[in-house]
């Protein structure tokens, strides 16, 4: 005869299981804003920053954005991690500080 399932210890291990992904996911989330030395910023412009991101609608943009944030990985790869030199030493200039400007004057 079968063993009966506790479907409690089941769905207590997958509540387990999905609070560590969390907990991972905002970790990762830390570093990688430390990472593009973005920690550097005010906390007020980093949201806004982000907040900006999510709302906006420009497709080609947000495909910019997509490469910016690929190419910095790839970098971080292929320097051992090292991806905070990369970011800093972009030939195309420093989107950050075009866009922070662009916003104060708004």
């Amino acid at each position: 005869m079968r063993k009966p399932r506790d479907y409690d210890s089941e769905l207590h291990a997958l509540n387990d299981k999905a609070k560590l992904l969390k907990e991972r996911k905002v970790q990762q989330l830390g570093e990688v804003v430390a990472a593009t030395g973005a920690d550097a910023l005010p906390i007020e412009l980093l949201a806004g920053a982000l907040l900006s991101a999510v709302d906006s609608n420009d497709a080609a943009a947000k495909e910019g954005w997509r490469k910016r944030g690929a190419a910095f990985f790839q970098g971080a790869r292929k320097s051992g991690g090292r991806a905070r030199g990369y970011a800093r030493s972009d030939p195309a200039g420093d989107s950050r500080t075009s866009s922070a400007t662009s916003q104060d004057g708004a």
